[in-house]
């Protein structure tokens, strides 16, 4: 318990500028709807002229901005101007972002020159190291990444995703039966977040009793508007996969969290420190962004009707339709990584020590790579997104939040249920995660 208790008098686990914000920042209702404010602000920039002629105000860690849904004017103006764009430092150190897709995806790939390991996200300089620096999935370089991705790697393989698909089915078709009951419901809480929940659950050997104490508590640490009651609820999670790590060290199943518990590198076992931080990396990685994605694409075709029109019509375009939602949502907003040696980029110098920022919504809005790159088309091909990253770190559950979303979708068009929004939707606040933070629909059979 130690990294438990020194947890109650840490700040959150990953803020924005405002101190007072955590992993998912207050949500701020737009005026209007934001992404039809975000298209009214792509026709202007068309009907203008290149936004190179005048330089917007940029500041990508402002939380608003986000809850506007209207940050890629910014993006855009850097890709054109200043595609390695050193970011002053504001209540978080200075940083440089990169816009463009290649610089990003060559930044993925050159793990020896940009590490994970110092931290993945921006976070205040007072806040300190990141506690899973050099300890998770998430926050290694290689060889230490390699060996703890080993540990788990099948489970998340396409033979074993496939193996679970059944269960995914059932868990699918309940939760989106719950909703259709109900008749109204906002689509994240009530359906996006439960379906990859329950799913990662099951793989950590969550008993099925538990899952829906684990969904309030997600609930709360994610999506809760008070960081304080984030905070606690965090705290309870960790409390629990505490307890869970310490029941599979004795008694071992076949489930993640027991592998964990179990395993050892270099004939040494992890630490419960180690397995406990693991535990909360597989959690957040296996619901958050998934999560996100999927309430981000059913937003998607609630604007674009003809989308789901098609999809409805020609349902082999399933696979096609869910990479171009990951591209479109792109729900992680940024990803970090700390320069180990010097390396200039585009004319900048980047020193030793430097945080260097990867925005994946604009890599996966570059003119250059994709054709109408502001156009949702379920039909895009090719679509070499960014969304789940590259190279060594390329998400450990791709397989898996690929297979959620397309059933999903799926359940949805196979009972010819029909989605309708019965309000505003309002986005996330946040410089961590892109995408709705409500979506309040009416589902109809």
């Amino acid at each position: 318990m130690t990294l438990l208790r020194q947890r109650v008098n840490m700040p959150p686990r990953i803020e924005g500028p405002d101190h007072s914000r955590s992993l998912i920042c207050r949500t701020i209702t737009a005026a209007g709807d934001p992404y039809l404010e975000f298209e009214r602000i792509l026709r202007g920039i068309r009907m203008h002229g290149d936004s190179s002629q005048q330089a917007p105000r940029i500041n990508l860690v402002d939380p608003e901005l986000y809850a506007h849904g209207i940050p890629f004017e910014q993006w855009r103006w850097l890709r054109a101007n200043a595609p390695v764009h050193w970011h002053p430092p504001t209540e978080l150190p200075g940083f440089w972002a990169l816009t463009r897709y290649e610089d990003v995806r060559a930044a993925y790939r050159d793990a020896a020159t940009f590490s994970s390991a110092q931290g993945i996200l921006l976070r205040p300089a007072e806040h300190g190291e990141d506690p899973g620096g050099g300890r998770t999935l998430a926050l290694t370089d290689a060889p230490r990444h390699r060996q703890l991705r080993g540990l788990v790697d099948e489970w998340f393989a396409l033979r074993s995703v496939r193996g679970f698909e059944p269960e995914m089915t059932e868990v699918t078709r309940r939760v989106v039966d719950e909703a259709l009951e109900s008749g109204t419901c906002d689509f994240v809480t009530d359906v996006a977040a439960r379906v990859p929940l329950y799913v990662i659950c099951r793989m950590m050997g969550v008993p099925s009793s538990d899952w829906d104490h684990l969904f309030k508590l997600t609930s709360q640490a994610f999506a809760a508007d008070d960081p304080l009651t984030q905070r606690f609820a965090h705290l309870d999670i960790m409390s629990y996969f505490d307890d869970l790590q310490a029941a599979k060290a004795a008694n071992p199943g076949d489930d993640l969290v027991s592998i964990l518990a179990t395993a050892t590198i270099d004939g040494a076992p992890l630490t419960p420190d180690d397995v406990l931080l693991n535990c909360d990396n597989l959690l957040v990685g296996g619901t958050e962004n998934t999560r996100i994605a999927a309430a981000g694409g059913m937003l998607a075709f609630l604007r674009h009707q003809d989308q789901w029109a098609a999809l409805t019509r020609e349902p082999e375009l399933l696979p096609s339709a869910v990479e171009e939602v990951l591209r479109w949502t792109s729900t992680a907003t940024h990803i970090m990584r700390t320069a180990v040696r010097p390396i200039e980029i585009h004319g900048q110098q980047v020193a030793a020590g430097d945080r260097v920022t990867l925005w994946l919504p604009s890599a996966n809005r570059d003119e250059s790579v994709f054709d109408r790159p502001d156009e949702f088309d379920i039909r895009r091909k090719p679509n070499r997104h960014l969304a789940l990253g590259f190279g060594e770190h390329f998400c450990l559950g791709s397989v898996l939040a690929r297979a959620e979303l397309r059933l999903l979708y799926n359940e949805l068009l196979h009972r010819g249920i029909r989605v309708e929004l019965d309000g505003e939707p309002t986005l996330v606040a946040s410089i961590v995660v892109n995408g709705p933070q409500h979506l309040p629909v009416r589902l109809t059979a």
